[in-house]
């Protein structure tokens, strides 16, 4: 082949590459993260500082560890609106079994996992089960362990919040897991983003690696040709309502070993905020799309804003516009790539 052959090649090779670029669902979320960071950075001084990258990753990792399981339930063609209460049910079952039963902080972190995990597994039972809305048996759910949570938590308190267990035996371990914190040259990093990045590796892994998540775009995209073909369709969204489950147990044991105690009514609407987090990450409402990274980086995207706000002392009410905002922007975006996407190149 002649040079003039190979610099031909070239240029053909490059606008394939730009549309393959143009067609990840991720795009949407990194241009917009970007954007984010330059205009926070142009109009707040104390944003750009070591100290406030680890305040800005705390509080992305916080809603990271959530998005990830979320974003692959939509891919799967889900919702889970009890994802919020849920992360407050793990710490309240943690706190409140290991109180009572003055037992090790450890037995306490064990059976909250079986809660959540349980939860999950019931709301992927429902849904096989019944064939509702997903919409209905989650919110269903919601109330339940909202009503749960305030419940059951004066009853055995006397009160709205858990006693304190710093004092009992395992919390020190319990913290060092779930609530610690590194802090090197001025940046504090803390557990919370060491647990969002192992979730987002496996996450990640599984979705693009694995014949598993084949299956959860499979069923996400059209469930009923996915189990003409074979594809276990209950039981794949089963163990994705399972992750979310676990995610709530880990943000929920973060929770508690970073306060000592938990107040019951905590919780609610964060669910929307995971949602979003993943619609802004290049999540579809509809299902069969998406991508875990996107979902980081719509996690991402909330830190910088919520943290970044601050720093520019603009008003704070402000910010539930902005997340709106870029909600609908990235519905709108993320529609646009997936027909790109669809047609191919030509």
């Amino acid at each position: 082949m002649s040079g003039s052959d190979v610099l031909a090649a070239g240029r053909r090779e490059r606008p394939a590459a730009l549309r393959r670029l143009a067609g990840r669902p991720e795009l949407g979320a990194l241009i917009a993260a970007a954007a984010v960071f330059l205009v926070f950075a142009a109009v707040a001084e104390p944003f750009l500082r070591v100290s406030s990258l680890g305040t800005v990753l705390y509080a992305a990792s916080t809603i990271g560890i959530m998005a990830v399981p979320v974003a692959l339930l939509m891919i799967g063609g889900e919702f889970d609106l009890s994802a919020g209460v849920l992360v407050t049910t793990a710490a309240l079952t943690s706190s409140m079994v290991s109180y009572q039963l003055t037992a090790v902080t450890w037995v306490g972190v064990l059976v909250s996992l079986a809660t959540t995990l349980a939860v999950g597994l019931f709301n992927g039972w429902m849904l096989s089960r019944t064939r509702l809305p997903s919409f209905i048996v989650t919110l269903g759910t919601f109330l339940m362990l909202t009503g749960a949570n305030l419940g059951v938590t004066k009853l055995v308190s006397g009160t709205v919040s858990t006693k304190p267990i710093s004092d009992m035996e395992g919390f020190a371990s319990c913290r060092w897991l779930f609530a610690s914190e590194v802090t090197v040259g001025g940046l504090t990093v803390k557990a919370t983003v060491w647990w969002w990045l192992g979730l987002l590796l496996v996450g990640s892994w599984v979705l693009l690696r694995t014949r598993f998540g084949n299956w959860i775009f499979a069923v996400g995209g059209d469930a009923a040709a996915a189990r003409a073909v074979g594809v276990p369709v209950a039981r794949t969204k089963t163990v994705l309502y399972l992750f979310v489950g676990f995610g709530a147990w880990v943000l929920g044991q973060h929770l508690l070993f970073s306060f000592d105690t938990v107040q019951s009514g905590e919780g609610v609407g964060n669910e929307l905020i995971y949602i979003v987090a993943a619609v802004i990450g290049g999540c579809l409402i509809t299902g069969g799309y998406g991508s875990v990274v996107g979902s980081a980086l719509g996690a991402l995207i909330f830190g910088m804003a919520s943290k970044g706000i601050i720093y520019a002392q603009w008003n704070p009410d402000w910010f539930k516009f902005f997340l709106g905002a870029m909600l609908l922007l990235a519905a709108l975006l993320n529609s646009f790539v997936k027909r790109r996407a669809e047609r191919g190149p030509r």
